[in-house]
């Protein structure tokens, strides 16, 4: 499993391009973000909900690699990070370009969450 590129409003991973935000589980399997349930909180898929995070989170997973966008909008909401805490699982929030070569290089169980955009 590969992360390829990005570009505003795309990613490509393993040679396939995306046109929305992206979800990479423990087993490599690429899902479309569910941003409604943030949205459904905050109004706004920039705040990362302690729902999606439930949503996104799989046992086993030692840690998170969040792209923040490509101008690095996204964050994590209090109680997301306080879900990810007690899970023991480590937290990378990084613009998307960053958090791309941040999972390409890690070796750790890692699941990934990457927003496309701003």
């Amino acid at each position: 499993m590969r992360i390829n590129a990005t570009e505003f409003g795309s990613i490509t991973i393993d040679g396939e391009t995306y046109d929305h935000d992206v979800v990479i589980g423990l087993s490599g399997e690429v899902k479309k973000r569910k941003k409604r349930l943030s949205k459904a909180q905050y109004g706004t898929s920039h705040i990362i909900s302690k729902a999606e995070a439930k949503a996104v989170f799989e046992k086993g997973c030692d840690v998170i690699i969040i792209g923040t966008g490509q101008d690095g909008n996204v964050r994590l909401s209090a109680e997301a990070k306080d879900y990810f805490d007690k899970h023991r699982c480590q937290v990378v929030l990084q613009r998307t370009p960053e958090a791309i070569d941040a999972f390409n290089r890690s070796q750790a169980h890692k699941i990934a969450l990457m927003h496309v955009t701003c």
